[in-house]
C-alpha cells in the first residue's frame, strides 16, 4: 500500500530545541512515519510546505517509562517514535512554525 504524503509526516515537534533549529539553523524537526525513509520525508515536506530541502537526519526516539506520582507502583510508558531533522536551503522557510507575521 502506497502512503500519502500526510501519512509520512505525522506532526511538527514543537519544543525549546526545535525552536532554536528552526530560528537560528533553518532546521524543522517533525514526527515522521516509522517506516519512512530519508527520500520519503525529503519529498513529502518539499510537496507539503513547497520548499527546497538540503538534507534530512533521521533518527528513532527510544520509548521511556516514567512513575504516576500518585500512585509509585503505576508505570507509564510512551511510545517510540521516528522524528526527522529537516534543514532547509538557503532562503527557505515554513511560515507554520513562525509566530504571527
Amino acid at each position: 500500500m502506497k502512503k500519502s504524503v500526510f501519512d509520512i509526516i505525522r506532526r511538527p515537534i514543537i519544543t525549546e530545541k526545535s525552536n532554536y533549529l528552526s530560528s537560528n539553523l533553518n532546521q524543522y524537526v517533525f514526527e515522521v512515519d516509522y517506516d519512512a525513509t530519508k527520500t520519503m520525508v525529503k519529498d513529502a515536506i518539499e510537496m507539503i510546505f513547497d520548499v527546497k530541502v538540503a538534507n534530512v537526519n533521521v533518527m528513532i526516539v527510544p520509548a521511556k517509562r516514567s512513575r504516576n506520582m500518585q500512585n509509585r507502583r503505576m508505570r507509564t510508558r510512551s511510545n517510540a517514535y521516528k522524528k526527522a531533522i529537516v534543514k532547509l536551503s538557503e532562503g527557505e522557510r515554513i511560515p507554520i512554525f513562525e509566530g504571527v507575521e
